[in-house]
């Protein structure tokens, strides 16, 4: 059974750093494309970063290129989403989700993804 679990949200100042982890379980995470999302209050959920299986391409939304760091590490089947420099509108409810293929431009797409997690929150204070 495929099983992601997202960790690592927190309650930041403005320029604060947070590592959100996504363990996955059930399957191998470096044979499946994993993506962060959120969504904040009011909005849709929206594409964050995401990273391809096998080779481990990775691609960012605008929003948080040079700020945001996404990683895998294959040997605790678990992916990492580095945030730096945290901003009052990077807000929202992270979740990560997994597809055994996504079609290359479409990684940010959440309807690329059939397996959620249940999303951890993360809140910068200004």
């Amino acid at each position: 059974q495929v099983q992601l679990v997202e960790s690592g949200g927190g309650l930041v100042h403005t320029g604060g750093s947070l590592k959100l982890s996504c363990a996955a379980s059930g399957f191998t995470a470096k044979n499946y494309a994993i993506g962060w999302f959120r969504q904040a209050p009011g909005k849709e959920r929206e594409g964050v970063s995401w990273i391809s299986s096998i080779y481990g391409n990775t691609e960012y939304a605008d929003s948080v290129k040079g700020r945001f760091i996404i990683s895998r590490d294959n040997a605790k089947n678990t992916v990492y989403l580095q945030m730096t420099d945290l901003k009052p509108e990077d807000t929202a409810v992270y979740y990560c989700a997994a597809a055994v293929t996504v079609v290359r431009g479409w990684g940010l797409l959440q309807d690329s993804y059939d397996n959620w997690g249940q999303g951890t929150q993360v809140t910068v204070s200004s």
